[in-house]
């Protein structure tokens, strides 16, 4: 996959995206750089998504997408014509902010770097937090986030638009965020994801977060020996361990019996009138 903006002239590319791993045709994991793609397959395919845009006067940010055979031969598959949900993943190994880039080229600015600028810098990966049971055929799951806690620390970012205590419905799209890690190479973005993911906490909803720790940690992940099949060829439901929230029905009904006890108990230490005509103590005490 490539990005690329038109203006005054100017195409660049910068470099690719592996998308592999998806579901129903949807990705669920990206990565950038791709672990298959050689220094000389990047530099021709992103000549390639070049010539794409320049053949139709393309003005703005876009992307290029190509297959790729068991020969790392690549065809031409589609072109989109906007910014992609996995963009920060290119964004954190160029250093390029694809976002304010976008906007200064529709605003008629020039690029204000060129091809000759822009090198590879580190690994990174993106996994889609979708309100998705990967227990029942990814099927949307509906419902209350009941805990709602993003992982931070180095090489982390989040990207989402949710928040604790939030009804996910069922009309829109079912991803409540993107978990981006980077790291000075494939192994150590991968490591710090498999962190991430652990210390992300979402409860009252099933989401794809215990699929992507299954498929970072699939020897076919690690090696860069997988395709768009991945799922078919790789997964099964019973692979994933149960979601247990007998815990935290534990907690909360903890919780609820304290808070139930602490309001009885200032019911009953509550002032009252002692006679008819007379003022409470409550009245007394303020005034």
């Amino acid at each position: 996959m490539k990005f690329r903006f038109w203006q005054h002239g100017n195409v660049v590319y910068l470099f690719e995206r592996e998308c592999s791993v998806q579901r129903r045709h949807q990705k669920l994991i990206e990565e950038a750089p791709s672990p298959v793609v050689s220094p000389e397959m990047r530099k021709a395919m992103g000549e390639c998504a070049v010539m794409v845009g320049k053949s139709c006067n393309y003005y703005g940010a876009g992307t290029v997408e190509f297959i790729v055979d068991e020969k790392l031969d690549f065809y031409f598959l589609e072109m989109n014509t906007r910014l992609q949900v996995e963009h920060p993943v290119t964004e954190l190994i160029t250093g390029i902010d694809l976002v304010k880039e976008q906007i200064r080229v529709a605003q008629g600015e020039a690029l204000s770097f060129k091809q000759e600028d822009l090198q590879i810098h580190g690994h990174a990966i993106e996994i889609r937090v979708c309100a998705e049971d990967p227990r029942n055929n990814f099927l949307p799951d509906i419902g209350k986030l009941l805990t709602y806690q993003i992982p931070k620390g180095v090489g982390i970012r989040v990207d989402d638009g949710v928040e604790e205590g939030m009804t996910i419905p069922i009309y829109y799209d079912p991803m409540l965020a993107k978990l981006i890690t980077y790291g000075k190479d494939r192994q150590e973005a991968i490591e710090r994801m498999l962190r991430a993911i652990a210390e992300y906490q979402i409860t009252g909803i099933e989401t794809t977060l215990s699929f992507c720790t299954f498929a970072l940690q699939h020897e076919q992940f690690i090696s860069g020996k997988f395709d768009t099949n991945f799922i078919k060829n790789y997964f099964s439901p019973e692979m994933l361990t149960p979601t247990d929230y007998s815990k935290e029905a534990e907690i909360s009904a903890m919780l609820a019996s304290l808070l139930w006890e602490n309001k009885a108990k200032q019911s009953t230490n509550l002032p009252t009138q002692t006679a008819q005509g007379q003022s409470s103590n409550w009245k007394k005490n303020r005034l």
